[in-house]
């Protein structure tokens, strides 16, 4: 089977790379960060006018009606830039259940960058995969943390007991407030208080958000490392000790090899997850193998650019740092390594021999 990119799928990359390079300089980030919490809001709005926020929602609210690995292909390049934006939290995350459970008036405004919309997937304790928010006559109690763009969201999917609702953040019983991440764009915490929501699925539903959600995350994972190890790569051929670049240190490049690998396997896991995800094709394994990449891979790359850039890499003059902090956060939502592990390890137990 060809596994290429077709010319328009390529030319997404191409364009949403364009966009996105042009406006995350480091001084232009930094200002973001310091002056208007961590969002872009001009970049955000140059994204949507040119469709690409909306690329896989349905044309009846403004989209491209295309697929999955569209949206992976503009997330891969928003990991690769680090841009400050919640690309990960409308579009691989609440837009497509959004859209798969029949919501589509949540979706009016979303395209067009006027409206966020989210998903408030994650307890202070326990497994995503084991929510215990509870819903009683459709009515919402609990709490979730680390929503991403919850501040500025309209509307949350929230995971329960019984699968996955839609609340108002305007409702009565909704309460959000700023939670300050590593990651410098704050993040929400979400109570709930016998709050109003509309049901949009049951616990498949849950699952079905979780496998997409997670290869979001790795897909993004795996520009990011990318990125790093560009970084890595250029520094340690213009470095110079004892009259040499440190790239031809042994130790340096044997290092720098390693990582390569590393990247190679978030890179392929969580393409081969968004692949069979947009074809119909279960992927409930291929899901956590990419998770775990990238989440103990992405560690791995990170550390080794830390560690070859030797205190370069922690000046936050330089871009490095970036893409460190959004790393650990990948690392950490929806599930870290063990987690992830447990996981699969549950399904390939469960799963029929011969």
């Amino acid at each position: 089977m060809d596994f290429s990119f077709t010319s328009d799928q390529q030319d997404l990359r191409e364009l949403a790379a364009k966009i996105l390079s042009d406006a995350t300089t480091l001084e232009r980030t930094k200002q973001v960060v310091a002056e208007h919490d961590g969002f872009d809001r001009d970049l955000w709005n140059a994204l949507a006018e040119a469709g690409i926020v909306g690329i896989s929602m349905p044309e009846s609210v403004g989209g491209g009606g295309l697929g999955f690995l569209e949206t992976c292909i503009v997330l891969e390049e928003v990991g690769r830039t680090a841009a400050p934006v919640p690309a990960l939290a409308v579009m691989g995350l609440a837009a497509p259940a959004l859209a798969e459970f029949g919501a589509t008036d949540a979706l009016e405004g979303v395209a067009d960058g006027t409206r966020i919309v989210t998903a408030a997937l994650t307890e202070a304790v326990g497994d995503v995969y084991e929510p215990s928010t509870a819903a009683t006559g459709g009515k919402l109690t609990g709490e979730k943390v680390c929503v991403p763009a919850g501040l500025w969201a309209e509307r949350i999917i929230v995971s329960a007991i019984d699968g996955l609702y839609l609340v108002d953040t305007s409702a009565p019983g909704v309460v959000v407030e700023r939670e300050d991440t590593m990651l410098g764009a704050p993040t929400a915490r979400l109570v709930l208080s016998n709050a109003e929501a509309t049901k949009l699925a049951g616990p498949e539903g849950l699952t079905w958000l979780l496998e997409r959600a997670q290869t979001a995350l790795a897909v993004t994972m795996s520009g990011a490392a990318q990125t790093a190890l560009d970084l890595t790569a250029t520094y340690v051929k213009e470095r110079e000790q004892f009259n040499r670049a440190i790239a031809t240190f042994q130790a340096v490049s044997q290092r720098t090899a390693d990582t390569y690998i590393r990247k190679e396997a978030i890179k392929l896991t969580a393409w081969q997850a968004a692949w069979r995800l947009d074809a119909g094709v279960p992927a409930a394994a291929q899901v956590d193998a990419a998770k775990y990449w990238a989440a103990q891979g992405g560690q791995d790359v990170l550390l080794a650019a830390h560690h070859l850039h030797g205190g370069v890499g922690v000046d936050r003059d330089y871009p490095l740092y970036r893409y460190f902090l959004l790393a650990k956060q990948l690392e950490l939502d929806l599930g870290a390594e063990t987690p992830t592990l447990v996981h699969l390890g549950t399904l390939i137990a469960d799963s029929p021999v011969g």
